[in-house]
């Protein structure tokens, strides 16, 4: 079973070439690239996020394995719907499923299921690969798509994924796919970004949902950054470092409605 890319032609050049090209001219070059244990990035177009993205992604090194934590935006599928089987291919070629990682998920709970239902349609993972597949040609991901609600449930997600990693001897990388604010004007979204993005240095999950809750701040991947921090918990993760911030103001112009992006690494 092969995932075909629902992205490509807009978020993303849909051209073999002109996406390797994008990508390769959004990562920065490093001599000296840390390990994580998670990082937070944008799934916005390129032209908008990629900077942002690039950059967190330019600063850390991306293992063999990659969970990917994403919200999701249709609304189709399960609350914590894992991409189990197959592949997902991108312009770049086929990313596989690491379906041994994926069964230990699913097994652990019926809190996750098999569901490709929610994926079919979502874009916010989907944007990540390429530049996954580009610094790791050895890639292997397992995609979730996240719309838990009860914080006890997001509590448990974030200990079964981190419960899951555990098993595995070599390195396993968290990527939380997420925008900020969406259509505020830029300095009303700096500033109520700057508070999610407080509690996220805090490594404190009840405070992000809580903040981002009180404040109505639009940050679309609060769920799955939830699920992260609480296995950042139980992984050992002690300093979460911005790296970027940005709001499409800076590539359009439009200063009057904007969305911001963050780039954020935890390790």
């Amino acid at each position: 079973m092969v995932r075909q890319p629902v992205a490509a032609g807009s978020f993303y050049p849909a051209d073999r070439v002109d996406l390797r090209n994008a990508v390769t001219e959004l990562l920065e070059r490093r001599d000296i690239k840390r390990r994580a244990i998670s990082v937070i990035a944008p799934h916005a177009g390129y032209f908008y996020s990629g900077r942002v993205a690039g950059k967190v992604f330019s600063f850390v090194e991306i293992p063999e394995t990659v969970i990917l934590l994403g919200p999701n935006h249709t609304g189709m599928g399960d609350n914590a719907a894992v991409s189990a089987r197959g592949s997902w291919a991108t312009p770049l070629g086929e990313v596989p499923v690491d379906e041994e990682l994926a069964k230990v998920i699913i097994d652990a709970d019926p809190l996750f299921t098999r569901d490709d239902l929610a994926h079919q349609r979502e874009h916010s993972i989907e944007v990540m690969l390429p530049f996954l597949q580009t610094l790791q040609h050895n890639l292997k991901v397992v995609p979730i798509a996240l719309s838990i609600r009860e914080p006890s449930k997001i509590e448990k997600a974030g200990r079964i994924i981190a419960e899951a990693i555990k098993t595995r001897a070599n390195p396993v990388l968290i990527v939380v796919s997420s925008d900020m604010s969406h259509y505020l004007p830029h300095e009303e979204a700096v500033a109520r970004d700057a508070l999610a993005i407080e509690q996220l240095e805090k490594l404190d999950p009840e405070g992000l949902l809580t903040v981002v809750a009180r404040e109505g701040i639009t940050m679309c991947g609060v769920i799955p950054a939830a699920v992260m921090l609480h296995a950042a918990r139980w992984l050992g993760v002690r300093v979460a470092e911005r790296i970027a911030y940005e709001t499409s103001g800076k590539s359009s112009g439009d200063f009057t409605s904007v969305v911001g992006y963050a780039g954020i690494v935890f390790n």
